[in-house]
């Protein structure tokens, strides 16, 4: 098979301020075959994405790349190209598909027109005939009725509608290579299963080549053709995906598959990067001891009853349009147990979790703690049972106020609340719960900007723990994260589950972390609870179609590619 692009001896490095420079990355060499997928693995900083936006001159203005480093598109030398040249190719013969579509798309255009941009640039196409090929491309990537949603905004679709947005601006021109930087991360399993199989069957039909970058080997397995495996900016291990699957020769690369939660056992703990790098980079002998559920009370610790949320929305000077988000859900939690929400976008599962603790306000029901109606206290009675219930929300980056310290995150909600006996008693209890979540001590004196997702997240728990709590809603909490940081966070909610007899409500549209973490589950679908039980019957043996469907869609690596084929 000939190739497409070659990168060789790939040196990036980034100035930051007058005298610091760091590397990104160092020496690295990989070839994207014609009509073929290459995939770039590794954790968040390795230096996938530098490696990829190099080759279509979109670094930012900091970057420094080497005088030896060799990048050829098609027989082209990229290094010696003008910012001129490069513009013409970018669109037309190399396309890019980011990971977050919200930010890549324009806001105040609507589809349509960012769809045609891209065609008024690289093609002679005009008036009707580009309108034509506008909706042409919106039908070809799935999204349905084109002609209704030529007009809308990115806001008015849903996240993998704009995806599908994304990929047709990057087919637009049919181009001969196909960057994809983590372009499902965001999305729901089923979504991102239809986004895979769409990149597929367009790489297939229009005869592209695709670069395809992603932290998950379970999910590249499924796609590519060939693998590189990074880390700290170097390749660890490149080859082909059968193989790498098969006989991976690296610790990194076998840390990378192994730290994914498995389907068909239920580990005590998940192995994480540091149980295979040894010394000399040799793998740890690993031993898999099978996690038992956890058992029951007689009596829930809360009962929910006939939950409801409806929204009123205006459709019209006069009119109104009711949308229920949760219809009549109902279910228990059992002290030191995990319920496991799961579905889609839209399902109501977050709405459910809101609504436990009223930061949603319920239409209809009941929340009996311990026999007490939250839903019918007043909010000063309130307050005490806010101590009892604790949220983790999704984005570490948003969710802590980046003017405080970590000292200052941890000890507010205590102040608030009465904890400790003064500012002094306060801030020896964040020092310890930093450490009790894995951080250094004089992390309380840092920022949250100073740490890395997987940190910000220990600083997000830590700060639950600061209240005692009896229940931990987690709502996405680690669906942000690499997979290696992703099992580290994993393994500390269960060790402190086992320490304080914690209650958790664990919400995620991944349902192998679900399977994982969870003793219970409730599958939603559309507000409605369709399916419930035991978590390990449900995966077992589901009942409803949608449950099957969900399960259908979880990547299983190069396995489950052979499986579909």
């Amino acid at each position: 098979m000939s190739t497409l692009v070659s990168v060789q001896d790939l040196k990036v490095s980034f100035r930051l301020g007058k005298h610091r420079v760091v590397e990104a990355v160092r020496g690295v060499s990989f070839d994207v075959p014609e009509n073929g997928t290459l995939a770039l693995v590794g954790e968040s900083g390795s230096g996938k994405s530098v490696s990829a936006m190099s080759i279509v001159g979109l670094l930012p203005e900091n970057a420094i790349v080497g005088a030896d480093s060799r990048i050829s598109f098609a027989g082209r030398d990229l290094r010696a190209a003008s910012e001129d040249a490069l513009r013409s190719i970018r669109g037309k013969e190399i396309s890019v598909i980011f990971q977050e579509p919200m930010t890549s798309l324009n806001p105040v255009f609507s589809v349509g027109w960012q769809i045609a941009e891209v065609l008024r640039l690289h093609t002679d196409l005009t008036g009707r005939a580009l309108g034509d090929r506008v909706l042409e491309l919106m039908n070809e990537v799935g999204i349905p009725e084109p002609r209704a949603r030529v007009d809308s905004y990115p806001h008015e679709l849903s996240g993998g509608q704009q995806q599908r947005v994304m990929i047709a601006i990057a087919i637009a021109c049919e181009p001969k290579l196909l960057i994809a930087d983590e372009p499902t991360t965001a999305l729901d399993v089923t979504v991102q299963r239809q986004i895979l199989e769409l990149m597929a069957r367009l790489r297939d039909r229009h005869r592209m080549s695709m670069l395809f970058i992603s932290h998950d080997l379970g999910l590249v397995g499924e796609i590519a053709d060939d693998v590189v495996v990074m880390r700290d900016g170097t390749v660890r291990e490149a080859g082909a995906v059968e193989k790498i699957f098969a006989a991976p020769q690296d610790a990194y690369t076998k840390a990378l598959l192994a730290c994914r939660p498995r389907l068909d056992v239920k580990p005590k703990r998940l192995p994480v990067i540091d149980d295979f790098m040894r010394g000399n980079g040799s793998a740890a002998p690993i031993v898999v001891e099978s996690r038992q559920a956890r058992p029951q009370d007689a009596a829930p610790l809360i009962e929910a009853r006939g939950l409801r949320k409806e929204y009123r929305l205006k459709t019209g000077l006069l009119k109104r349009k009711t949308i229920e988000a949760v219809k009549d859900a109902s279910f228990a939690l059992y002290r030191g147990r995990t319920l496991g929400v799961v579905g889609e976008s839209g399902s109501g599962k977050t709405t459910v979790g809101m609504m436990l603790m009223r930061l949603t306000q319920a239409t209809a029901g009941q929340v009996l703690y311990d026999g007490t109606d939250l839903l019918a206290l007043s909010d000063r009675e309130m307050m005490a049972y806010r101590r009892k219930i604790q949220i983790i929300f999704q984005n570490p980056y948003a969710s802590l106020n980046p003017r405080f310290t970590v000292g200052q995150i941890l000890t507010e909600p205590m102040k608030i609340h009465g904890i400790g006996a003064g500012d002094n008693d306060r801030f020896d209890l964040a020092i310890a719960l930093a450490r009790r979540v894995g951080l250094a001590e004089d992390s309380v004196h840092k920022y949250p900007h100073e740490f890395s997702g997987g940190q910000r997240q220990r600083i997000a728990i830590a700060r639950c723990l600061s209240m005692k709590p009896d229940v931990l809603i987690c709502d996405e909490s680690v669906s942000a994260l690499d997979v290696s940081v992703q099992a580290t966070v994993l393994n500390l909610l269960l060790d402190l589950q086992d320490e304080f007899g914690m209650t958790y409500v664990f919400i995620s549209h991944d349902l192998a972390v679900v399977k994982y973490m969870a003793d219970d589950m409730l599958v939603m679908n559309e507000g409605a609870i369709v399916e419930r039980g035991a978590a390990d019957a449900i995966y077992a043996d589901p009942q409803n179609e949608y449950t099957r469907k969900l399960m259908n869609a979880i990547p299983r690596g190069f396995a489950g590619r052979q499986a579909r084929a």
